[in-house]
Formats: structure tokens, sequence, C-alpha cells
């Protein structure tokens, strides 16, 4: 165990004392800052001043498409959710979270992770690329630690980037938005679970968005990681990385509208905030299934970087 956590500090040493790390940590602070001083600018709580007749016509809308027997069943689930949440704001008098929020703006912040995706996976293709570029794999190996060992430190430290990362976007995005918008209120978060509304406290919707957000995170680090150890080539493991990540949503969203199969595709599963909104993939899926998916991607990944790793000759 010592050897790891002395493998880890190492590791950690070589990312934080690059000047691009702190370039990256920069530049997430200032997305932040900058969507503060544009909602700061532009958001208004006009709408919150009618929300009740606004509730309302939401409501005819959404029994309209209850009584439509041409709807899908997911579309009427959707709109079955939206109802029931709505009426139950109308009872208890809750009005939604206002635009000119600290919650809000958090909420809006959340889509920042995608740019922590990018620098991890920046991270997490160079970790082991890097080595062999530079030859310095042969001075790790001559080490007397095991080969697992030496790339479990450099996978944990990658992750341990990204979870630096989140929670620096989430403590940034907390203070630049009460700055702008004061501290957050006491409204709370309604969610329809088991066929009925329940309140949950605002701080633990923001974490779940955190936490759902960083399942792609984690996912396409694991994947950049896999590329990179394989073919010892931090350009092609950033360059698959990131195009898989903006265009394999869009690719399997197409692929999905013909195709059940779809369904077993990575990126049909990174969502898991899909049973939150009602916007499922494919018809059928579930929240198991989905975290069924991404535990065999994720084993496969970390197998495969294993196994190249493990067997690789590296004394050329």
């Amino acid at each position: 165990m010592s050897n790891i956590i002395k493998l880890i500090q190492n590791e950690n040493m070589k990312i934080y004392r690059r000047v691009s790390t702190w370039i990256m940590f920069i530049i997430l602070v200032g997305a932040a800052v900058v969507v503060g001083i544009v909602m700061n600018a532009t958001a208004s709580n006009s709408e919150n001043e009618n929300w009740k007749q606004n509730i309302q016509a939401e409501n005819e809308m959404y029994k309209a498409d209850l009584s439509n027997e041409n709807l899908p069943d997911m579309v009427k689930d959707f709109s079955k959710r939206e109802l029931a949440i709505n009426e139950y704001r109308l009872e208890h008098d809750i009005a939604p979270v206002e635009a000119r929020s600290t919650w809000n703006f958090m909420t809006a912040t959340s889509e920042i992770v995608s740019l922590i995706t990018l620098f991890t996976i920046v991270i997490g293709a160079s970790s082991v690329a890097s080595e062999f570029t530079w030859g310095t794999i042969k001075l790790l190996l001559i080490r007397p630690v095991s080969r697992a060992k030496i790339l479990l430190s450099k996978y944990l430290a990658t992750i341990l980037f990204a979870l630096v990362s989140l929670a620096l976007l989430f403590i940034v995005s907390f203070l630049v938005g009460s700055i702008f918008f004061g501290g957050g209120d006491s409204t709370p978060h309604l969610v329809y679970r088991d066929g009925a509304v329940q309140e949950v406290h605002m701080v633990s919707h923001i974490l779940g968005i955190f936490g759902l957000k960083s399942i792609n995170l984690i996912m396409m680090s694991t994947f950049a990681f896999m590329i990179s150890t394989i073919f010892r080539n931090s350009g092609l493991a950033i360059g698959l990385a990131i195009f898989l990540m903006f265009a394999g949503v869009n690719a399997t969203a197409l692929l999905a509208m013909k195709f059940d199969w779809a369904k077993y595709i990575l990126f049909a599963n990174t969502d898991l905030s899909q049973y939150l909104t009602g916007n499922i993939f494919v018809e059928g899926m579930t929240m198991s299934f989905s975290i069924i998916m991404l535990v065999i991607y994720f084993i496969i990944f970390n197998a495969l970087t294993w196994f190249v790793f493990m067997k690789r000759d590296v004394a050329a």
C-alpha cells in the first residue's frame, strides 16, 4: 500500500508541476466566472412572477399528451411525471427555482464538466504514452515495483485530477453564484419517485447533477488512458477520445431511432440523467441496465489496458 501511495504522489508531482495543468485550472475558473457574468446580465425572474399561470398552462399541455393515444409510452410517462410535480407545486405553493439564483447558476455550470473531461483526457492520454515517447518508461520498470502498481498509480492519479477539478468547479460555482445572485435559498427540488412527488434539498440535487455528469468524465478518461497505453500515442488517444465524446452521442441517437441494439453502445448509457428527465435513448432502457453496461465497458477498458501494459516488451 505504501508503494502505491508513493507512486501516486510521484504521478501527482508530474501532473501539478506542469504549467499546462495550472492553465487548465485557470480556464476552468474563468469559464465559471464568464457564465456568471453572462447570466447576471441576461437572466430575469419575470417568469416567476406568474409562475402559477405558467404551470397551469403546462398542465393543460401534459393532460393533452396523456389523452393522445398516438404518443409513445415514453412521452406519456414524462408528461405524467411533470404533471404530478406541477400539481404538487400548486398544492404546496412551491415556486420553481428562480433564473437569477445560485442553484440555477450551478445547474448551468454543471455543463462545464465537459471541459473537465477534455482536460482529463489530455492528462490520461499523456500519462503512459509520454513515458514511452521520452524513454522514461525503462526507468520506471527497473524499480522494485510491479508493472501493475505502476499502471494503477497512473490511472488513479488521472482520476484524482478529474475529481479535484470537479470539486474545484463545484466550489467556484457556489462562490461565484453567491457573489452574483446571493446565497442559495431554501427552495426544494421536486422529483417524482415510486409513484409520488418528493422534496429534495437543493444541495443534494446539485451534487446529484455533478455526480451524474462525472460518469461520462470517468468513462472517457478511462477510454483515453486505454488508447494511450495500447498504442503509446497520446495524440491518437486525445483525438479519438475527443471525437467520440462529441460525435458518439449524436451518432448513437441516430442509430437509436432505428435499431434497438443501440442501447448497448456506451454513449447510450453515459448520461444517467435521462432517467430523471424522461428523455431516454431507447424505449425500455432502465437505470439498472445502463449501470450494468457502464460497469462492463469499464471492466473491458481497464482489462485491455492492464493486459497490454503487462505483456509489452519495452527493452528495445
